[in-house]
């Protein structure tokens, strides 16, 4: 079921809150297409300052456009005085960040888990 707001199934993103920690949950294909509801939902979570996590375990598929949202986000997040951290990047995502350069801009975790410090979230 996709979340509302997003572009059909192909992409969805969820927002909730674990220890103080906003935690974003991306799933599908982030393109120019679909990146809309996650520059919303970076938008939200900047104006809260604090540490942002974005796990993309689920996400298949990222291209520049979903990037640059991220990379936009990070900055807003800081200037807000908070960060915003990466989760679960794997397969062709985890590629196309490490051609880029873009993992070594980011905090990256390799997992949810461990980005929350060890506690599984609810």
């Amino acid at each position: 079921m996709g979340m509302p707001g997003t572009e059909g199934e192909r992409f969805s993103v969820a927002v909730r809150t674990v220890d103080g920690t906003v935690l974003l949950t991306l799933g599908g294909e982030l393109d120019h297409d679909t990146a809309e509801p996650l520059r919303q939902a970076l938008e939200g979570a900047a104006v809260r300052g604090g540490r942002l996590v974005v796990d993309m375990a689920g996400l298949r598929f990222c291209d520049s456009t979903g990037l640059n949202a991220l990379l936009h986000g990070r900055i807003a997040v800081e200037e807000a005085g908070g960060s915003l951290e990466l989760a679960g990047l794997g397969g062709p995502v985890a590629r196309m960040f490490r051609i880029t350069g873009a993992d070594t801009v980011f905090p990256v975790h390799s997992d949810v888990t461990r980005a929350l410090g060890g506690k599984p979230g609810p």
